[in-house]
Formats: C-alpha cells, structure tokens, sequence
C-alpha cells in the first residue's frame, strides 16, 4: 500500500461550537477577519437542506498521462490515490478533491462513498463530478458538487495524484485539516488558526442576527435594526440578558 500522510484535526469541541454557524455567517465573519473569499465558489448542493461541519481529507488531481495511469480501473487498484485518502477517514471528515474542475471523471462512485459512509464521513466536496448519482443520494453524505457524469474515474482528463497535500477547489486553497462549514449556500473554508476567533465572532453575530430577525418580522426598522444602530443594540443587550 502507498504510504499518505494522515491530517492533524482541530479538537472536536472547538469542530461542534460551529455546528449552529451557517455558511453565509461564516463566509462574512471570516471576511472581516481577512480572508477574502473562503466560498469554494461554483460547486452546488446536490443533497438540498444537508449541513456538514468536519476537517478536511484533500485529494488532489492533476492532468493525465497515460504512462503514469493504469488503463484498467482494477489492474492495480492500489495505485488508485481517490481510494487511498478515504482510508484515512474519521467520524466527521470532509473529503474534498481538486478535481481540476474535470466534468468527464466520477471520481467516487458508489462503493467508494458507501465505505466514506461507513467510517463516518459526513461530507463529499469536489471541483469536479461524482458518479452513481441516484445511489449516492441515498447516502447519508452531504453532496457539494460541479455535477454528476456516468463517467469511471479513467474516462477522464485527470487522475489522482497526492492524498492529505494542499488542494486548490474552486479557486480557493484548502489544507489538510482545515474545517468546512457546507449548506445549501455553499461550502467554505475555515482555517484551522481562525477557529477559536471565528467560533466567538460567529456566535455572536447569530445572536444579534436573531434579535434583528425577531424586530424585523414585528415591523421594525430596517435602518435601525440592520445593522443594530446604538438605540437598537442597546435592545439587543437587554434582551440577550433576559434570554441568559
């Protein structure tokens, strides 16, 4: 067997406290924190109302060359790298593959994402296509795609090159470990070093979010609740110590 590096996952604690942020928040708050555009920009929910919150095992694809890769899917399986990073899944992992942004290749099918399931994997990201689609769907995995193809992983322009390495996905860098926060907005990328401020800033920001909705529905001013202006956020702190 190839010998891949495994990934250093954040603690699970600081992972869970994400779990009630949405994509959306998360994408604004990382943007005021400096990352510009952590959205892994053109892949779609392919499983709609799914949300998954989980570190990242990365493959990275790269163009092909046909004396590099095996024609025969089962030659040599071994060889085949989109297997070799799904053997390092833990409850909770995210798989997310540069897949060159390739619409010829599936590059799992369905007993590939049957086994990420069985070992608890939550979540598939790929800048490219899945393959067995209505199988897949029945999973219990969140889908972030750029569509589907009956395609094999051969019938492609690409093939699996590194497992755990830093991946570029739709146009945004990912490392290894580094957690995904994916809904039907999208998916995005926290970096590990921005978690402990993300978590504090995020839940804030869902908790005045939350009042402001409240204020808005009863007719409130959209001037003067979003964003809360000093007469609004004065409300607001009153109402969070009541809910306290």
């Amino acid at each position: 067997m190839l010998q891949t590096p495994d990934i250093q996952r954040p603690p699970r604690e600081l992972v869970e406290k994400l779990y009630n942020i949405s994509a959306a928040t998360a994408a604004g708050e990382l943007g005021h924190l400096g990352i510009r555009n952590p959205h892994l920009t053109g892949l779609t929910t392919f499983k709609p109302g799914t949300k998954v919150v989980g570190p990242a095992l990365t493959l990275q694809c790269m163009p092909k060359r046909e004396d590099l890769h095996p024609v025969g899917e089962y030659q040599t399986p071994e060889r085949q790298l989109h297997r070799h990073v799904l053997y390092h899944t833990q409850p909770g992992d995210v798989v997310v593959v540069d897949a060159r942004g390739d619409m010829m290749s599936g590059i799992f099918g369905e007993m590939m994402l049957t086994y990420f399931q069985g070992r608890g994997g939550v979540g598939v990201v790929v800048d490219g296509c899945l393959r067995d689609y209505p199988e897949a769907q029945q999973l219990d995995l969140g889908l972030w795609l750029k569509g589907v193809t009956p395609n094999f992983h051969v019938q492609t322009n690409v093939f699996p090159h590194a497992v755990n390495v830093p991946v570029a996905v739709g146009g945004v860098l990912v490392m290894p470990g580094d957690v995904i926060i994916a809904d039907d907005d999208g998916a995005v990328v926290v970096p590990v070093a921005l978690l402990p401020e993300l978590v504090e800033k995020a839940g804030e920001h869902a908790e005045w979010e939350e009042f402001t909705r409240m204020r808005l529905a009863q007719g409130g001013d959209l001037r003067k609740y979003y964003p809360l202006d000093d007469e609004a956020r004065k409300e607001y702190e009153a109402w969070r110590e009541e809910q306290e």
